[in-house]
């Protein structure tokens, strides 16, 4: 395996901030918006991007967490989509709310479908928008996402790997490619 870091820990500080400016624009400030970030790694970015508002805006976002677990089409076998998610902190309403979804790493697109039922299944939200760091193509749905850090154009056999201080004690995002034969 071969691993390429390809974005750095300051290149991620800057995205974020860009990213939290790009919401209040588009959102036209800060009013009746939540962001809710997909376990696990979903969470502190969308944390972060919060706290980039806060400290330009003065504005403190509320940050739930969602576990969509029990919403994966994969594991439909395993009569998982029937549980409830224990794993899930929202702390509000979301009905009428301009929810902005945050997520790592935007794939095949099977994440964020399951996400955007699970958050249905709490409310109606206003808008639902989302919010990724990387996005490395591929799709398998018609999921495009509101708010990019990075397009990393990929091989489907290569891995995008995020590392966030708050998990693995450092930030960057690597590619991670099969040993060349």
């Amino acid at each position: 395996m071969v691993a390429k870091v390809v974005v750095s820990a300051d290149e991620m500080r800057r995205t974020l901030s860009r990213m939290a400016h790009e919401i209040v624009e588009r959102n036209k400030g800060c009013d009746e918006v939540v962001f809710i970030g997909m376990l696990t790694r979903g969470v502190p970015l969308a944390k972060r991007i919060a706290s980039k508002i806060q400290e330009f805006e003065g504005v403190e976002i509320p940050v739930g967490e969602l576990d969509i677990g029990p919403y994966r089409d994969d594991l439909a076998d395993l009569e998982l989509s029937s549980c409830p998610s224990y794993l899930t902190k929202v702390p509000l309403d979301i009905a009428g709310r301009a929810v902005v979804l945050v997520d790592d790493v935007l794939y095949t697109g099977r994440s964020t479908r399951s996400a955007m039922d699970a958050l249905i299944d709490m409310g109606r939200p206003r808008c639902l928008q989302l919010a990724v760091l990387i996005d490395r193509g591929h799709r398998e749905m018609p999921i495009r996402a509101d708010y990019v850090g990075k397009n990393l154009p990929t091989s489907r056999e290569e891995e995008v790997q995020v590392r966030l201080k708050e998990a693995d004690g450092w930030d960057e995002v690597v590619i991670v490619s099969p040993a060349k034969q």
